[in-house]
C-alpha cells in the first residue's frame, strides 16, 4: 500500500480571511503540483481532508487531477493537534492506495508515527503543497519512498525549474 501525506498549500493569513483559504501562491503551487504527479501516473483511491477549508481546496486541486475511484471526503482525526494513532489505527486496516492531506503537527507526528514507532522522532520535513510518499510492505512496516516539494518540479510558465538550485 501507498499512502500520500500532503501538508495543505499555503493559505491566506488570518486577518486577511479568517476561513483562511488558499492564497494565489498556494493555488498555484498545489495546481503544478497536481499536474506533475498526475504525470507520474500515481492513483489513489481515495484522498482524505481536514475539515479545514485550506487543506479541502488542496484536496479538491489535487482530486481534479488524479481522479480517485472512491473520490474526496472529509474526516476528523487530520486537524493540526489531533493524535496521529487515530490514523495509525485507520491505517492497519486500508489496503488501497490513499491520499492524505492536513496540517502540521499532525502529519509530521503521523509519519514519525507509522515510521520510527513513535510519535516525536519528525524524520521528516514537510513543505507546503508537498507530497510524500510511504509504503507499507507485507510485513506492515512503513518507509519512505520519495518527497516532492513545489520547489522542485518544473515550473510551468518559465519552461526552467522553480528551484534554483537544481
Amino acid at each position: 500500500m501507498y499512502l500520500y501525506l500532503v501538508q495543505h498549500a499555503v493559505a491566506k493569513s488570518e486577518e486577511e480571511d479568517p476561513s483562511r483559504p488558499l492564497s494565489e501562491k498556494g493555488m498555484s503551487d498545489v495546481t503544478r503540483m497536481a499536474s506533475y504527479v498526475q504525470r507520474l501516473r500515481i492513483t489513489v483511491a481515495q484522498i482524505v481532508h481536514s475539515p479545514k477549508l485550506r487543506a479541502k481546496q488542496t484536496a479538491r486541486v489535487l482530486s481534479d487531477y488524479l481522479k480517485p475511484a472512491e473520490g474526496v471526503l472529509e474526516s476528523a482525526g487530520l486537524s493540526p493537534v489531533d493524535p496521529p494513532d487515530i490514523w495509525a489505527a485507520r491505517l492497519r486496516e486500508t489496503a488501497s492506495d490513499t491520499m492524505l492531506v492536513g496540517h502540521l503537527p499532525h502529519l509530521g507526528r503521523l509519519a514519525s508515527l507509522l515510521l520510527c514507532g513513535d510519535a516525536d522522532k519528525n524524520p521528516v520535513a514537510f513543505k507546503m503543497a508537498g507530497v510524500v510518499c510511504l509504503k507499507r510492505d507485507e510485513a506492515g512496516v512503513w518507509s519512505i519512498q520519495w518527497m516532492l516539494t513545489p520547489e522542485m518540479i518544473e515550473d510551468d510558465r518559465g519552461g526552467g525549474y522553480a528551484c534554483d538550485s537544481l
